[in-house]
């Protein structure tokens, strides 16, 4: 790599500042391109009909900790953070592609919980698990799905759309995740600096 002593940090502009640095001046070149890079998911048409289609990668050690992290739980996070952003265009998830990064220290069983997470996701919402990849990785787990969906056109929900004194609906507790989150990094702390540490809580003789 070049010497970075003149190179700008990513931190600097954040995710979407990143995203759209790169993406500037990208001209769409097809009809059937509806939406492009710049909402929750793209819009395409095919045959008269609207196809929306997301990506989203996790990364061990970025978007989630194994220590706290039960691996069923996390495939069904990461098909349903793809399903999310189908949601939020309007559209009805159809089918989903899983690729997998994966180290030598997961084993075949390990795997089989990760995908009965994704699975018990896609029974849950009607999806079709219909493709993906798996290669080795030299830095843990790493999840990319990408997920396509359907929605008329006329009811196809853009970012751009929105008005102010809309109305905005939100599903589940607005903060509970994050708090959760700092919760398990608190305990994950104080297990690191004594490992005999247990929780005790309040009328409560709670032993992990």
């Amino acid at each position: 790599m070049e010497d970075q002593k003149n190179m700008t940090p990513l931190s600097s502009l954040g995710e979407f500042g990143v995203i759209a640095h790169l993406t500037r001046g990208i001209e769409l070149k097809n009809a059937g391109t509806i939406v492009g890079v710049g909402d929750d998911a793209a819009v395409l048409e095919y045959g008269g009909k609207r196809v929306v289609v997301t990506t989203d990668m996790l990364t061990e050690g970025i978007h989630f900790n194994l220590v706290y992290t039960p691996l069923k739980h996390l495939g069904y996070k990461a098909a349903m953070v793809n399903f999310s952003d189908l949601f939020a265009m309007n559209a009805k998830p159809r089918q989903l592609l899983a690729s997998i990064g994966v180290s030598g220290k997961f084993s075949l069983e390990h795997l089989e919980e990760l995908y009965a997470g994704i699975r018990l996701a896609c029974d849950t919402f009607g999806v079709d698990l219909a493709g993906g990849d798996t290669n080795p990785s030299l830095t843990g787990l790493i999840i990319s799905i990408t997920a396509l969906g359907e929605a008329k056109a006329e009811e196809v929900v853009l970012r751009s759309g929105a008005q102010e004194n809309d109305l905005i609906c939100v599903s589940g507790d607005l903060g509970a995740a994050y708090l959760g989150l700092q919760i398990l990094e608190r305990e994950k702390k104080l297990f690191q600096e004594n490992s005999n540490f247990q929780p005790k809580l309040e009328g409560y003789d709670y032993v992990l």
